[in-house]
């Protein structure tokens, strides 16, 4: 049993490494097999010198690296597509940072319940409730008449800062790697092959610019008016979108033209 279990192990490392060679060897390795097989194998010194009489080309002919003149090929047109997305991609971090000094502003309508109806504010009541309001957020009245102007200051956050030197970071990051690929070849007078990803250390810049623009003066303008039935208040707003979506939520407005869904959740 011994014996059949040794000589069926010596066959098989003799055809499974034959399965990298050429025909040719393959005849020559073919006789040195069958030579062994006629091997006296009963004996754990003759298993030994049988494995070490085997032929020493029977891997030589396998190839160790791929040819030369081998390219890996890929499409170039979905290479520059994606390259060129990318170039049209990039200015948005310089917008990014240029958007964080000033307010985005927006203009929308809200409405809530009238003095017709049950639980519901009249004018006077609704205007004292924004007041306080924008007082409590550190803004005043700048102007006064059918339209309110509330000029209030908003001082600058770290916390922004921060996140935009996180998002330069990134940017100049996936940069550096698109000119490392791209460039591979590059060589500068003076410097050599360039290290693209010291374009990182950029990334501290874009929190100084947001910190020197300093603190932002922001207007925030309101309009009341009251339809015909005094059923409903409407409170136009125009002023930094982060406020009047604080504001409405706040003040439990309704956006003009919108339903309000309950949570499911309650």
């Amino acid at each position: 049993m011994f014996k059949l279990a040794t000589i069926t192990t010596v066959f098989l490392m003799f055809t499974g490494a034959q399965a990298f060679t050429t025909p040719t060897p393959f005849r020559t390795n073919l006789k040195s097999a069958t030579s062994l097989n006629m091997m006296d194998l009963d004996s754990p010194a003759n298993i030994l010198s049988a494995i070490s009489n085997l032929p020493s080309n029977i891997l030589a002919s396998a190839p160790a690296a791929p040819p030369a003149d081998f390219e890996p090929s890929y499409s170039k047109a979905s290479y520059y597509t994606v390259l060129g997305l990318y170039a049209m991609s990039f200015p948005g971090i310089w917008s990014q940072i240029k958007r964080s000094t000033s307010a985005k502003v927006k203009r929308k309508t809200y409405i809530s319940d009238g003095e017709a109806v049950d639980g519901g504010k009249d004018l006077r009541q609704q205007a004292g409730e924004i007041m306080a309001y924008m007082k409590a957020n550190n803004y005043q009245v700048f102007e006064s008449g059918e339209v309110i102007t509330f000029r209030g200051l908003v001082q600058r956050s770290p916390s922004q800062a921060y996140f935009l030197v996180f998002c330069t970071l990134l940017a100049m990051a996936s940069l550096a790697l698109v000119l490392q690929i791209q460039l591979q070849d590059l060589v500068l007078p003076f410097i050599g092959k360039p290290n693209w990803f010291y374009l990182c250390l950029l990334s501290p810049y874009a929190g100084i610019y947001y910190w020197k623009s300093g603190d932002r003066v922001d207007d925030f303008k309101v309009k009341l008016a009251s339809s015909d039935d005094d059923t409903e208040n409407e409170v136009t707003m125009e002023g930094n979108d982060e406020e009047l979506d604080r504001m409405w939520r706040a003040l439990e407005l309704r956006e003009k033209g919108m339903i309000k869904v309950e949570s499911i959740l309650g």
